[in-house]
């Protein structure tokens, strides 16, 4: 079984507080210097060498504007200072899921690259503590952070990373998942995009690229069971809340109060099936599922909601493109000031 992948790299590099979340250490700040937009090359000027030289030294060296604007190169220039508008968001923060939320509260805007690298290792931790690795929530935690392709077949409703397709077909756009997926039976795909199974899971766990397997998100199929567990511990670890998720064919109840759209398509089509707007067909049809949210102790939900659930969506673009936003989970929910 492999050892782990880039989905848990730098995790090692976190240390934990008492409850287990993840803190930012000089060694994992250090390491963020090697990424590609800050690595030092030929035409790196003086400058930009004494300031990699003495964040290398000490990573909490304040980056000040005086010190960004003697960087001769404007994209360098850039790419340090939103590099340290990461960093010092990251250490205002007494943990790295604080931060991350704290990134959709309005305190610093910054591109979503940072936070679904938080994302990310947020994910892989809470993974990490199982003894037995469960391959379908392991592919789907990829959900979180990674645009996805979704092909409707008449074996399911499969979704691949984007990149992969890219990657193993790069003659075809992007929305050619469907053509790439020929249903029968189990449903064929090429054996660069091999879906995850039963049968396959071993060969899953061995793979270090993940992304590279195709999800079946089908209705009463492991992968869907797997993104429900994944949710319930994402609000635990962020939130505090412990919730129960189940997904559900539709929704029948009168009694509709609340709901919250696990990405922008979702979202919108919820808002108006809510508000009772006519929606056609094509449209409901890129919904690709429908959850029920319960909270395990009514109190910290809003009086009016206690006792009654909230339902989420998750749905596709026109073109077949999944792009998921976790954070909706964690804005929107009906808690009460004391959660």
């Amino acid at each position: 079984m492999s050892a782990g992948g880039w989905l848990e790299a730098g995790l090692e590099l976190l240390a934990r507080d008492a409850r287990g979340r993840l803190v930012v250490t000089d060694n994992w700040l250090r390491a963020q210097l090697a990424r590609p937009e800050l690595t030092l090359v030929a035409e790196s000027c003086p400058q930009e060498h004494a300031l990699h030289r003495a964040l290398a030294a000490d990573p909490r060296t304040p980056i000040t504007p005086v010190t960004l604007l003697r960087i001769r190169d404007a994209d360098a220039r850039e790419n340090w200072e939103l590099f340290a508008r990461f960093r010092d968001h990251l250490l205002r923060h007494s943990t790295l899921e604080e931060a991350y939320l704290a990134l959709f509260l309005g305190e610093v805007r910054l591109p979503m690259v940072f936070a679904d690298e938080l994302a990310r290792l947020i994910l892989a931790a809470i993974l990490a503590p199982s003894p037995t690795p469960d391959p379908f929530r392991r592919r789907a935690a990829l959900l979180f952070f990674r645009p996805h392709q979704v092909a409707f077949t008449e074996a399911g409703v499969l979704v691949a990373d984007v990149e992969a397709v890219a990657r193993h077909r790069p003659d075809r756009a992007f929305g050619s998942l469907g053509a790439l997926v020929q249903a029968a039976g189990g449903g064929l795909v090429p054996p660069e995009l091999p879906v995850l199974g039963a049968t396959t899971a071993t060969a899953f766990l061995d793979d270090p690229a993940p992304e590279r397997w195709v999800l079946d998100l089908s209705f009463g199929r492991e992968g869907l069971d797997a993104l429900c567990r994944l949710l319930e511990a994402w609000v635990l670890r962020l939130l505090d809340v412990e919730v129960r998720i189940q997904p559900l064919a539709q929704v029948r109840d009168q009694r509709w109060r609340w709901h919250v759209g696990l990405d922008a398509e979702a979202t919108a089509l919820l808002n108006d099936l809510y508000r009772g707007a006519e929606v056609d067909e094509t449209r409901l049809g890129r919904l690709l599922a429908l959850f029920r949210l319960d909270f395990r102790e009514p109190a910290v939900v809003l009086e009016e909601m206690r006792g009654r659930p909230v339902y989420l969506g998750l749905a596709c673009d026109e073109s077949g493109r999944l792009r998921m936003k976790p954070q909706n989970l964690l804005v929107n929910l009906p808690l009460g000031q004391a959660s």
